[in-house]
């Protein structure tokens, strides 16, 4: 599955539009490596994603068939780390964030 589709269906980003700028500012890796919007994922890849005052690390554990409900978007990933960081040192796609 494509890593900005992915991302849409785990709620992490709201829109697709936004993972694809997002892949193209460099601001998500996969697996320590820059990533663009259509990388394929599979399970146990480990995401680091930057955006706004947030950066946050992730491992894929499903790729859904089709688009999860609310309540089990978050089962198709693991937080392994969250940092946030003082509002006024990030840029301002902060808002896409759930």
């Amino acid at each position: 599955m494509r890593l900005d589709k992915w991302l849409k269906l785990s709620r992490l980003i709201k829109r697709r539009t936004i993972a694809q700028m997002a892949c193209e500012q460099g601001r998500i890796f996969i697996n320590d490596r820059t990533a663009k919007s259509a990388t394929s994922l599979k399970p146990g890849d480990k995401l680091h994603i930057e955006l706004g005052s947030r950066a946050l690390t992730v491992e894929v554990v499903e790729l859904p068939l089709r688009a999860p409900s609310i309540q089990d978007a978050a089962k198709i990933y693991k937080i392994l780390e969250e940092v946030r960081r003082p509002k006024d040192t990030h840029e301002d796609l902060g808002d896409e964030w759930n």
